[in-house]
């Protein structure tokens, strides 16, 4: 039986190189995070946030229901995407979740519904290759509940790489959008340069 298909988005970065909450910054007027959570929301049966326990009190994600970053999940997971994923893995062990990051500013429903349509739950994961290095992308990604537990038994004594696991497992792999759906923005000088993007295109009235 497939199991069911819940909706994740990492919000639980510190945005060292961006200097500012990335979960918080406008496109087309509304914070990144409400956006990325609306836009996944439509294509998954429930939706969560994953975020930092000290990010508990921030007023943005709070207005959503999250799911915080577990301690014990192991020694090797002191934080970042994975300790996030295990932790919704832990909270629903018997679903598969599409995790994206909240920092993809031109991700869109066609990019998340082929996703879908392209799940194989038979294999441990669905996931697009990257347009700029053509390996696995892991933050816009199907992980099944049989590999989450896998993952989840093995970080305790291993540090756990997400391209790495995805490159060495069997997955169903996509060709890349070749729209920068899944172009992360880190920095200033990168969202600079996708806002003059998504305005060229008349895109940003639309995010």
């Amino acid at each position: 039986m497939t199991a069911l298909l819940y909706g994740l988005v990492l919000a639980g970065g510190a945005s060292r190189r961006m200097g500012q909450d990335k979960a918080a910054l406008p496109y087309g007027g509304r914070p990144q995070l409400a956006r990325a959570f609306d836009l996944l929301g439509r294509h998954v049966r429930r939706c969560f946030v994953s975020i930092r326990p000290d990010q508990g009190h921030d007023p943005l994600r709070a207005s959503y229901p999250c799911i915080v970053d577990r301690k014990g999940m192991g020694e090797k997971l002191d934080g970042g995407p994975m300790l996030g994923v295990l932790s919704a893995h832990a909270a629903y062990p018997d679903v598969a979740w599409l995790v994206v990051a909240c920092d993809l500013p031109m991700l869109d429903d066609r990019t998340l519904a082929t996703l879908v349509d392209e799940r194989n739950a038979d294999m441990d994961a669905t996931a697009y290759l990257s347009e700029g290095d053509g390996l696995p992308e892991p933050l816009c990604t199907i992980w099944e509940p049989a590999m989450l537990a896998s993952l989840q038994e093995h970080a305790a004594c291993r540090k756990i790489r997400l391209r790495q696991m995805l490159a060495s497992s069997p997955v169903r792999f996509l060709a890349p959008p070749g729209t920068g759906a899944l172009e992360n923005v880190n920095s200033p000088d990168e969202r600079d340069r996708v806002l003059r993007r998504l305005a060229r295109y008349g895109q940003e009235a639309g995010c």
